[in-house]
């Protein structure tokens, strides 16, 4: 009976190399041996001895991080929309004898594990959380990748999604969902601006009012003082001219001037009467001047007697 080599074996077979005694096994390279059909040993980069006939090199691996692209496949999210998705792996040979007793084919095993995983995380996200958990969804792919890879000597070090296209009636829904939301944002901002605007000039009139009105006190408190200065100077200039009045008085001949000064504003007084109103009233001897003179001089003498206090008044009446 004839076996025939699988396509797998016939790959690996290609490029095991013959038994020659002595073999230089390169650097990150692993090479399995097997003596008489069973697992003898792996050879260490350097120089490495073999018995002819009875040693052969079985498995080659490479210890090199390995890239391997996942095909283009489709895919269900969990809101029921089918993606088209494919991907890059990169991986690691941890273990060269579990990697070659563990699984025919660690290459294609590694692969259709991350096609399947790869459908069902997509079956657990919605089609938005796709797009924004694609970090997460790499993630979460190295970590169901390794948990099933181990018993395979293989490390997956990182999964990468290279191109996710969805068919073109959502892609035309997202564009316009995308615009809405474009649109909302906008009217949201303008209606800010408006907003900030208003808020601006009402906060503008408010402080024009507030500096009117400590202008319009100032003023005021200003124009008060203004005033009290005013009576305090005018108050001053009397008191001097009293005083000033006081002392012309009480020199010799003083009140005989006054007397001539009181005469003469009581006449003229009589005379203006006549040029303020229609009416006037006239005393019955106006063609005396000489006794009209004589009246003023009365009236000033009485004013100018001194009067007793009332105090002393008081204690005379006790």
């Amino acid at each position: 009976v004839t076996l025939w080599p699988t396509p797998v074996q016939q790959r690996w077979a290609s490029r095991l190399p013959m038994n020659t005694v002595v073999l230089f096994v390169p650097q990150q390279e692993a090479w399995v041996v097997q003596r008489m059909g069973r697992f003898h040993r792996i050879l260490e980069p350097g120089l490495n001895f073999l018995i002819p006939i009875l040693d052969q090199v079985r498995y080659v691996q490479s210890l090199k991080e390995i890239v391997i692209d996942i095909p283009e496949q489709s895919a269900v999210s969990q809101d029921n929309v089918t993606l088209q998705i494919d991907g890059v792996l990169f991986l690691r040979i941890l273990d060269p004898f579990k990697a070659s007793y563990g699984v025919e084919d660690p290459e294609y095993a590694v692969t259709q594990l991350a096609q399947t995983t790869m459908r069902s995380e997509l079956g657990k996200l919605t089609l938005d959380k796709v797009f924004r958990e694609r970090e997460s969804l790499n993630s979460n792919m190295v970590h169901s990748i390794n948990q099933a890879s181990d018993d395979w000597g293989i490390r997956c070090l990182r999964y990468e999604i290279k191109d996710i296209q969805v068919p073109p009636r959502v892609k035309d829904s997202m564009q316009m969902q995308v615009e809405a939301e474009r649109k909302k944002r906008a009217t949201v901002l303008e209606s800010e601006g408006t907003r900030e605007a208003d808020i601006n000039i009402a906060e503008g009139r408010k402080q024009s009012q507030i500096l009117a009105s400590e202008g319009e006190k100032a003023e005021q408190i200003n124009k008060a003082a203004g005033e009290a200065q005013a009576v305090l100077a005018k108050a001053e200039a009397k008191s001097k001219a009293i005083r000033l009045l006081s002392d012309a008085l009480a020199e010799q001949n003083g009140s005989a001037a006054a007397s001539l000064s009181v005469a003469e504003q009581y006449v003229s007084a009589f005379s203006n009467l006549a040029k303020e109103s229609n009416t006037v009233l006239l005393p019955s001897n106006t063609g005396d001047v000489s006794g009209m003179v004589t009246q003023a001089m009365s009236i000033y003498s009485r004013l100018a007697q001194p009067r007793p206090k009332v105090e002393s008044v008081k204690l005379e009446k006790e």
